[in-house]
């Protein structure tokens, strides 16, 4: 398929600046694929569509907050760093953003808070991209304590507005565990405590899987034949658990459930050759794009996405892209809320 079937005119005004009051009180917007029906529910309505024995997989990144603000030794310039990944935890090294980068050269000493944390430019990576090693002498859970109270939390920047002190808590997800994420999966951000305890109650189990979501996620496609475009590696991991939990769900042939484009994303990217999931540790690249056989899954639920996002791209390979494409017509018509704090939607 081609990136321009992947467009569509988006109001500004339907992207979500801020999350609902309530994280389960956000819209549904549930697809059958079987049928083509389309239901306009509300997210804790999500129990009706799960029986004794389906199985839910979430993704239990944790974000933290990877965006500082610091100055440049000598001149005092504003800068911002933004923190992709950690390369070395014994030199503090790591891979960042840096804007303005005209500016940050390798060499160049930079400061952030009051000089709690000072680093230094040792590499370029790309254009934008650089290497930085903070020069840090406590031992680690001091540094990251430093990170975390320096760092801002790093919404997309098609938010268009400073993260502000909520933020720290509804973009991250309730049962985020394991750091490393720039971004939240965010079709996790509607499930609440009561939610997972009536899903519980119901007899679904709920199973976890860890992508570090990196900022390629929003990186936008640039080439119009997709088979060209390459996604950037993220590290994840399936332990054996839930490949076992999984896998009895797929025997029983019950609803195997991804919350999000980031988990089905992992559970795609370890399939064995019979077609069950399988444990693993490592890095994945995988596009999914129409058309796609799914080995895994047979339900997703995931936001609404950006006009030829590689995540809309998944949605339409999953429910099929007329389908979707209709789909979100009718939520931009019944004025749904899109990305990361935006509505949801179940495709089934």
């Amino acid at each position: 398929m081609k990136l321009s079937e992947f467009k569509f005119e988006l109001p500004s005004s339907l992207i979500a600046q801020y999350p609902s009051e309530n994280r389960d009180e956000s819209r549904l917007m549930v697809v059958h694929k079987d049928t083509g029906e389309i239901e306009h529910r509300i997210f804790k309505d999500i129990i009706e569509y799960f029986d004794e024995g389906d199985i839910l997989v979430n993704n239990d990144t944790k974000v933290f907050p990877a965006r500082l603000y610091g100055n440049k030794e000598k001149t005092g310039a504003k800068i911002e760093v933004f923190l992709l990944r950690e390369l070395n935890k014994e030199m503090h090294l790591w891979d960042v953003l840096v804007d303005p980068a005209r500016k940050i050269r390798v060499g160049n000493k930079l400061y952030f808070g009051d000089g709690d944390l000072v680093a230094e430019v040792i590499d370029n990576t790309t254009s934008r991209g650089r290497t930085i090693r903070f020069l840090y002498e406590g031992d680690d859970e001091d540094f990251y304590k430093t990170i975390d109270s320096l760092g801002e939390t790093p919404l997309p920047k098609e938010l268009k507005r400073d993260a502000e002190p909520e933020d720290r808590d509804r973009f991250q997800t309730i049962y985020a565990k394991n750091v490393g994420a720039v971004a939240a999966p965010t079709a996790g951000l509607h499930f609440t405590p009561q939610i997972l305890k009536r899903l519980e109650i119901k007899g679904i189990d709920i199973a976890s899987i860890t992508l570090h979501i990196g900022l390629g996620t929003f990186r936008p496609v640039d080439v119009e034949d997709l088979t060209k475009h390459k996604m950037d590696s993220e590290n994840f991991q399936i332990l054996e658990d839930t490949a076992l939990a999984v896998n009895k769900a797929l025997d029983s042939k019950r609803r195997v459930c991804a919350i999000g484009t980031t988990s089905m994303r992992s559970l795609e990217s370890s399939v064995s050759a019979n077609g069950r999931l399988k444990a693993y540790e490592g890095w994945t690249d995988k596009f999914i794009f129409p058309p796609y056989d799914f080995k895994i899954c047979n339900a997703l639920v995931s936001n609404f996405h950006l006009p030829e996002s590689t995540l809309l791209m998944m949605n339409c390979a999953f429910g099929g892209y007329e389908l979707v494409m209709k789909a979100y017509e009718e939520a931009i018509k019944e004025k749904y809320r899109f990305f990361s704090y935006g509505d949801a939607m179940l495709i089934i």
